[in-house]
């Protein structure tokens, strides 16, 4: 194998790749990202932690074929390392790469790629969703921070995308708080699949890195999932198991509807978050009276009680939440004003657009004892 590519070039491809080398395998192979020339002047960079394989396609001088193996972070920091100019890249006898730029020559271990596992066919039955690669980052913003970060809780450490037919809806969950979003897409058919929301938080990284212009199309499978760009390929495991049914733990009535500015908002929950007392779930409290939205809390070191003007639809309300609930979600909403409904001091808040329903967000409340 040998070729020659710019460094920008070379170091961008591994950039995306490396996202799905493993860290804490004990397999070698594992460690390190294939590098495959063709006679038709193109370089496939690919790496697999067999949840998560990316593959990155470049172009460059070709002169013969061939693959090898190699260290991901080894290889990685000699290419940043290097200049930005022309790198050859060659296997010698005994798999050793040969590595040569400008005034500099590296030769390193590479492993041969039989062991290397394979990205795998897309499955018979798989249907393609084509999305607008920005909306779908935006979607993953607004959900996949609410996923379980517990891998005891199965697929609730995932995010559940929910094809239907006019729609997409995208749903995570922790049981303190839900995240709903919902983008216009045309499906052929209805399915549900649910991905590891570290790795849909990876997707995400990597359409951000890709400057190729294109849509997003994911190709869906049984078992697995292929998130396809121009130039790069990433291929996910899907995780098993029946998602939460969400549907039933939105409340379908709500007695107290508040309309507030967001940014009003979020910016004295940050701050009354300063003195929410620490071991008890960065509790502030909220109290509904009249138009007038209170956020206190207090600790050994001080108080503070910060006022905002709404607009309010029912009874005046005393409730608790986790300040880093809160601020969560607020802080991933664009709008201006925001919709926020409750029934009592012990029921959870939905958090809702004032106008149209593209995301919906859940968040229970924490108990206020009466000496706070």
């Amino acid at each position: 194998m040998k070729f020659t590519c710019n460094q920008q070039t070379l170091s961008k491809a591994l950039n995306i790749v490396s996202k799905a080398v493993s860290s804490r395998t004990t397999i070698p192979i594992l460690k390190g990202i294939l590098i495959e020339a063709k006679d038709n002047g193109t370089v496939r960079f690919a790496a697999s932690d067999l949840d998560l394989s990316i593959e990155k396609i470049v172009e460059a001088e070709v002169y013969s074929e061939g693959s090898i193996v190699v260290s991901a972070k080894l290889f990685g920091d000699i290419i940043r390392k290097l200049p930005n100019s022309n790198i050859n890249i060659e296997v010698r006898d005994g798999n050793i790469v040969y590595i040569n730029s400008l005034n500099s020559e590296f030769n390193v271990m590479g492993i041969s790629p039989d062991e290397f596992p394979s990205f795998g066919e897309t499955e018979e039955d798989a249907e393609s969703v084509i999305f607008d690669k920005e909306s779908f980052k935006e979607m993953v913003r607004k959900t996949a921070f609410s996923a379980s970060i517990d891998e005891a809780k199965g697929v609730i450490t995932g995010v559940l995308i929910e094809l239907e037919e006019d729609k997409t809806n995208m749903v995570a969950l922790d049981g303190f708080r839900m995240a709903i979003t919902r983008e216009e897409t045309k499906n052929a058919d209805k399915k549900k699949i649910i991905i590891a929301a570290k790795i849909i938080n990876e997707l995400s990284k990597i359409i951000s890195d890709s400057d190729e212009e294109g849509n997003l199309e994911i190709v869906v499978g049984k078992k697995k999932a292929a998130a396809i760009l121009p130039g790069t390929k990433v291929v996910m495991r899907l995780l098993e198991g029946e998602f939460i049914k969400y549907r039933d733990i939105i409340p379908k009535e709500s007695k107290i509807k508040v309309t507030v500015n967001r940014a009003e908002l979020l910016n004295s929950i940050e701050r009354a978050s300063l003195l929410a007392k620490e071991g008890k779930n960065n509790l502030v409290r909220i109290k509904l009276e009249d138009d007038s939205l209170i956020i206190s809390s207090r600790s050994e070191e001080g108080n503070v009680r910060e006022e905002i003007g709404i607009k309010k639809d029912g009874d005046n309300l005393e409730i608790g939440f986790n300040s880093k609930y809160l601020q969560d979600v607020i802080k991933v909403i664009d709008d201006e004003e925001i919709l926020m409904e409750f029934n009592s001091n012990v029921n959870p808040c939905l958090v809702r657009p004032v106008e149209g329903s593209n995301y919906e967000y859940l968040i229970l409340p924490v108990r206020i004892t009466s000496n706070f």
